[in-house]
């Protein structure tokens, strides 16, 4: 460090917190020299030619010169391969055993003295020199790994590797975890490795809290998602292909990934962008099901400061009657920042308050570090240290950070010990009178003026009794913390559906909660990365999501922040929030014409909560995020795959935000079909692009023809909304109710519409036939 990096150091953090974050960051380049002994000189190695094939269950292995690859396909269709000897287990991204093998599928010889495996779904393809083909039933390819490479440190040591893959030219790129710049991944460089960016990002800011090695592929040929289950620091590069490059050949899209140790071994799923996700959500575990409460609008700050504040905010909703579910307490309402403690002078009486907001339908949700301070006393600190529960570096030293508290100590959740440690300390949040807890700071941070900001490399972990280090702990840092918190609420309170999303996560963590966006700039930049974070996670089987409504920083303009309040009342995890520092987000804060505005939307959010609640269901049932891209339905239509301003809410609704300042109109691209402007009744005809109103007041939602939609009727009734089919054309729905926040199972309705003598008649369909409909149902459409 020079000396213009200590004085930015001093700069962001004060004096005396700027020199302490100078002596962790010198701290921890000290512990990773010890540590982490210099890779020396390392030798190159690639399989091979091609040796013999033993057959094994879904497949075998296939033997090369030097190395050996392992293919198993499962009874689903879903392809695992594995280089010398990786296995699918241990893994923090697999919800339980592997799928079982397709006991059909057998090794056999391919042409040019190659293997594949042949299933109903999917066919495998193994070159005689290490290339892995990934193949439709009727031969076309839609993946082609090429001979993996990697390099070995001759002293020893994990080996570096570098997988290269090809896809079609008309491939185009999804997933990758939580990216502000998609949702099309473009040309580029992305990194694996769970990153604070150290303030707001914007679009093109990269990486962030969430990265995942999850590619979802779709092209002419198909759909699949690729999964490199290894969660060590590696990068992805990207490039399109071009169809008719260099004497009217095609250039495949390619990804090369280059991880920096662990296993290389990937799973590969394959099929209609919802069998894909159904098939990943099989593999990596059903996402957890909110309760109702948690699909309501919600407000967050940090800096709300004092019990008096919360009730005036909360009192401000009541008295412009604005509906309100959720209200979150930030780091502020801690005593010095310590987690699980409270401000007695500020908050003298939390449980009281907590009892009182939930008399008036408000739950408040509290925020949990996973940094305890590192000092004998706190109460949190002692009984860690009792248990042994604090990461330590590798000649067994406590590992310290810098985080709000200031010098930190940092629980190893990879221990189950540990976890069931923490989960415990959740038992003060509940008697407190919180319904729900939202992880921050957990990839993890300890605040410095250079390098990643996080724990030392060489820090040991327990990593299930496997034991390593922070190289392959960090990415799994926050899913562990989630596992954590999900399991000990599951305990302390075990009527009730746990409430938790983390900033940082991994492959997986849909298991036992949600995310939101992390701090996104306020700017209209930072509402379009918004929208690009949701889909992108949905791709990942992470349906829960959200952004800060208005951006975490700044002084977002009234129009700005309607906006986005509108793109927020759409998607799963709707939620103001802001920083300390930046302007208040309290919709009568804006003006009496947002305020306007804004009550219709939050109204219209309320109608639909039937809606959310029956997506919430599906997702856990199916895998399928309720925010998905337009291309959804029809993967083939290319002029839908680079439509990334407009998403579909389930099957039934499509919406086009407003991106941009100053718009009134905006163009929308749709799927095939009819669809009907919400607003004005019109009907529009797909496959392609129309120009619709976007006033202030709104922004444009179509609903597809057909489509049975639950909402909330007169006296917040159950009620049908339909949509009339085009004449000579029938429709849909799917209706689960609302059970509680329970673990009640729920029954899944299904209605179909149609015209019958002139009229739209709808029906419930059960497995014993067709009965009439008992619910209110409200026909809109068929006037036209």
């Amino acid at each position: 460090m020079d000396g213009r990096e200590l004085v930015r150091s001093v700069k962001v953090f004060g004096s005396v917190q700027g020199l302490r974050a100078v002596r962790a960051a010198w701290r921890q380049r000290r512990a990773d020299a010890l540590g982490l002994p210099p890779r020396g000189r390392e030798r190159a190695r690639v399989p091979g030619p091609v040796g013999e094939a033993v057959p094994g269950p879904g497949g075998g292995t296939v033997h090369f010169a030097r190395s050996q690859l392992r293919i198993s396909v499962s009874a689903g269709g879903t392809v695992f391969w594995g280089w010398d000897g990786a296995e699918p287990l241990p893994s923090y991204a697999l919800a339980g055993e592997p799928p079982e093998p397709d006991g059909r599928a057998a090794l056999e010889p391919d042409t040019d003295g190659g293997w594949r495996v042949v299933s109903e779904r999917v066919t495998v393809a193994v070159s005689r020199h290490g290339a892995v083909e990934v193949r439709t039933p009727g031969g076309v390819v839609l993946r082609r790994d090429l001979p993996p490479r990697w390099w070995e440190p001759v002293a020893g040591g994990p080996a570096r590797w570098v997988q290269r893959s090809e896809v079609p030219a008309d491939a185009r790129f999804f997933g990758l975890g939580g990216r502000s710049g998609g949702p099309r991944l473009r040309n580029g460089s992305y990194r694996l490795w769970n990153t604070d960016p150290h303030g707001s990002f914007s679009p093109g800011d990269d990486p962030l809290y969430i990265t995942m090695p999850v590619q979802f592929v779709v092209s002419d040929a198909g759909t699949h998602l690729a999964f490199h289950d290894n969660s060590w620091d590696g990068r992805v590069t990207l490039t399109e292909g071009e169809e008719g490059a260099g004497s009217g050949h095609d250039r495949p899209g390619t990804s090369e990934l280059r991880m920096d140790g662990g296993p290389l071994r990937c799973w590969v799923v394959v099929g209609t962008p919802a069998r894909v996700l159904h098939g990943w959500a099989a593999l990596t575990g059903a996402p957890a099901l909110p309760p109702s409460w948690a699909l309501g609008p919600q407000h967050a700050r940090w800096g709300f400061g004092s019990e008096r504040e919360v009730r005036r905010v909360v009192d401000g909703y009541r008295k412009r009657d604005l509906p309100l579910s959720v209200l979150h307490l930030d780091i502020d309402h801690y005593d010095r920042h310590q987690v699980f403690t409270v401000d007695r002078e500020r908050f003298p009486d939390l449980p009281g308050l907590a009892a009182d907001l939930r008399e008036e339908g408000v739950r408040l949700v509290s925020i949990v570090d996973p940094a305890v301070k590192a000092e004998p006393g706190n109460a949190v600190y002692d009984s860690g240290t009792a248990a042994g529960a604090f990461v330590r570096e590798a000649r067994g030293d406590e590992v310290r950070g810098l985080v709000w508290p200031g010098e930190c100590a940092y629980p190893d959740f990879t221990d189950p010990a540990v976890r069931e440690w923490w989960g415990g300390l959740y038992e003060e949040r509940l008697a407190q009178g919180f319904s729900g807890v939202w992880h921050d700071m957990n990839e993890p941070v300890s605040f410095a003026p250079f390098g990643d900001q996080t724990l030392p490399r060489s820090a040991r972990h327990a990593l299930e009794g496997r034991g390593g280090d922070h190289r392959e702990a960090h990415n799994v840092y926050g899913l562990t913390m989630a596992r954590a918190g999900y399991e000990g609420l599951r305990r302390l309170r075990p009527g009730e559906r746990p409430f938790l999303f983390s900033r940082s996560g991994w492959a997986g963590m849909q298991r036992y909660g949600g995310t939101w966006s992390g701090d996104v700039s306020t700017g209209w930049p930072g509402l379009r990365a918004s929208l690009s974070l949701v889909l992108g996670l949905g791709l990942c089987g992470v349906p829960y999501s959200g952004p800060d409504v208005g951006g975490f920083d700044g002084d977002p303009s009234p129009e700005l922040f309607l906006r986005w309040f509108q793109l927020g009342a759409w998607l799963p995890l709707f939620r103001t929030h802001a920083a300390i520092d930046a302007g208040r987000r309290e919709p009568w804060e804006f003006g009496p014409e947002v305020l306007a505005h804004a009550r219709v939307a939050l109204a219209e959010r309320e109608r639909l909560r039937p809606y959310f609640v029956t997506l919430a269901r599906l997702a856990q049932l199916t895998g399928a995020p309720y925010v998905r891209p337009v291309w959804w339905g029809a993967p083939e239509d290319r002029a839908l795959r680079d439509c990334e301003d407009a998403f579909l809410l389930g099957d039934a609704l499509l919406v086009a935000p407003v991106l941009s300042r100053g718009a009134d109109r905006r163009a929308v691209r749709l799927p095939r079909g009819r669809w009907y402007d919400t607003a004005t009744g019109r009907a529009y005809e797909g496959p392609g692009q129309v120009l619709v109103d976007a006033p202030l007041s709104r922004v444009p939602v179509l609903a597809r023809a057909g489509a049975v939609i639950p909402v909330r009727g007169w006296g917040d009734e159950l009620e049908l909304e339909v949509w009339a089919p085009a004449v000579g054309r029938s429709g849909g729905g799917l209706v689960v109710r609302d059970t509680g926040d329970g673990w009640e199972a729920a029954e899944i309705e299904r209605y179909a519409s149609r015209w019958v003598e002139g009229r739209v008649v709808v029906e419930r369909v059960t497995d014993d036939g067709v009965r009439e409909v008992e619910l209110p149902v409200r026909v809109r459409g068929a006037e036209g």
